[in-house]
């Protein structure tokens, strides 16, 4: 069974920084296109970027383009989401979602539990 397991979450203050892991046990972490989505309070859940299982392209949601950054390393088994001019309305759980179909935004069957980030003003 592949799980995925998130780490790094806390509270920062707007305009900080935050880089989430995500490790990924039960299967091959290169096989799986990897993504990140977020979940606020009363909102619906929603992607924030993805890699492909080579590292070669990544996606990203508008809302958080050029501020930040999926990266991976398949020898670690480890997807990084590094977080960089964090406002109030980045507070979310971030989930951390393996073997997406595509990096389009659409998630795969394997989510983490999830990490809290809290973005004070």
């Amino acid at each position: 069974q592949v799980q995925p397991v998130e780490s790094g979450g806390g509270l920062v203050q707007a305009g900080g920084s935050m880089r989430l892991s995500c490790a990924v046990s039960g299967g091959t972490l290169r096989y799986y296109h990897m993504g990140w989505f977020r979940q606020a309070p009363g909102k619906e859940r929603e992607f924030v970027a993805a890699v492909s299982w080579s590292a070669g392209s990544t996606y990203y949601a508008d809302s958080v383009k050029g501020r930040f950054t999926i990266s991976r390393d398949n020898t670690k088994n480890t997807v990084y989401l590094q977080m960089n001019s964090l406002n109030p309305e980045d507070t979310a759980v971030y989930l951390c979602n393996a073997d997406l179909p595509s990096i389009l935004g659409r998630p795969g069957p394997y989510w983490g539990q999830g990490t809290q980030v809290t973005v004070s003003s």
